[in-house]
């Protein structure tokens, strides 16, 4: 990543910093990268819910 961020990946746990999740948290199930370059996430919480975000909106917790 361009930040200098480390990459993130299936199986971490993450919190969202920025974007319309900003302030969730959950685990990191499937990364993706798109044709344009963009790396998109999918976030897995506690409760089940499952949602999509960008992974430069996110950082890893452990």
């Amino acid at each position: 990543m361009s930040e200098g961020r480390e990459p993130v990946e299936n199986g971490q746990h993450c919190e969202v910093i920025a974007g319309t999740h900003s302030g969730k948290s959950g685990v990191v199930q499937d990364a993706n990268t798109s044709k344009t370059g963009a790396v998109t996430i999918t976030v897995l919480q506690t409760d089940g819910t499952r949602f999509k975000t960008l992974a430069k909106n996110v950082r890893t917790t452990g």
